[in-house]
């Protein structure tokens, strides 16, 4: 290679080197207002840890603020929300367990009062031995969870899964 080549390349990558400094010093992340419209959403919640509830319900949160704030100023009744219950979180859902979950009773209570609908699968109740009595009045019994996911998405919700994980790091620890 000629040493003109060489020096060439070595300006260039120097040039290419600064330009990325001063871009990545002095450019900043923009906040931008897609425009979101009425929501249609069904959540699945499969917990294997009925602890896990409110990390589940934080979800729910997550789509409402944002809405009900600037600049969407959405009212709770264009935001249309189904919860399918059917993993060991249905413990939650029961009358006799409210003191042992009252954080995440009085949460789903809150989002019943917004138009939220709690539906369980009557399978899955089954296999915990609970009858239509056992449960909180804001919850409906449903066949199937499966077949209440299907019934929903086919009148256009949109589907989502939370997926909660165990935390292992405070956010001071990792950022």
């Amino acid at each position: 290679m000629s040493p003109l080549r060489s020096i060439v390349g070595v300006v260039f990558i120097s040039m290419l080197a600064a330009a990325a400094a001063s871009s990545t010093a002095s450019a900043a992340a923009k906040t931008i207002h897609p425009p979101y419209g009425e929501q249609k959403v069904v959540y699945e919640f499969f917990l294997d840890d009925p602890r896990k509830m409110g990390s589940a319900l934080s979800w729910i949160r997550a789509l409402f603020n944002p809405l009900l704030d600037e600049p969407y100023n959405q009212a709770p009744e264009f935001i249309d929300i189904v919860v399918v219950i059917h993993g060991t979180e249905i413990v939650t859902t029961v009358k006799h367990n409210y003191s042992k979950y009252k954080n995440s009773v009085e949460r789903m209570k809150y989002y019943a009062s917004l138009g939220v609908k709690f539906h369980v699968c009557t399978m899955a109740a089954a296999d915990y031995g609970y009858k239509p009595d056992d449960f909180q009045d804001f919850i409906s019994l449903v066949p199937s969870a499966m077949t209440e996911l299907a019934h929903w998405q086919q009148q256009g919700y949109s589907l989502i899964i939370p997926q909660v994980m165990e935390k292992t790091f405070s956010i001071d620890e990792i950022r």
